[in-house]
Formats: structure tokens, sequence, C-alpha cells
């Protein structure tokens, strides 16, 4: 069975890492143009979070 963690970044996206690799960034900010892919937007609109780690069993 796969390993898959959730990891909220420090001011940035949801990253989705599958045995170790991350495989897609979701937004966190709202403000993508590709939703709900980040496309680094929280970087201009000075989005801050804190950083958060999810396992989903």
């Amino acid at each position: 069975m796969s390993s898959v963690v959730i990891k909220s970044t420090e001011n940035g996206p949801n990253l989705v890492i599958v045995d170790g690799k991350v495989v897609q960034a979701w937004c966190r900010c709202g403000a993508s143009t590709m939703k709900p892919y980040c496309d680094g937007s929280h970087k201009k609109n000075g989005f801050t979070a804190e950083a958060r780690d999810v396992k989903v069993a």
C-alpha cells in the first residue's frame, strides 16, 4: 500500500506526497488561476498560514 501525506507548507500550497515523492501542489490561498492546483499566486498576494502535516491512512 502506498504512503500518502498531505503537507501544508508555510505560506504556500498543500503538497500531496505519495511514497516520499511530491505528485501535486494544491492551492491554499484561493487566488490560483489553475484551481485546484497551485500556480504560485500565494507569493504575489501575501498569503500567510502555518505549516501542517496530515497522514492519510
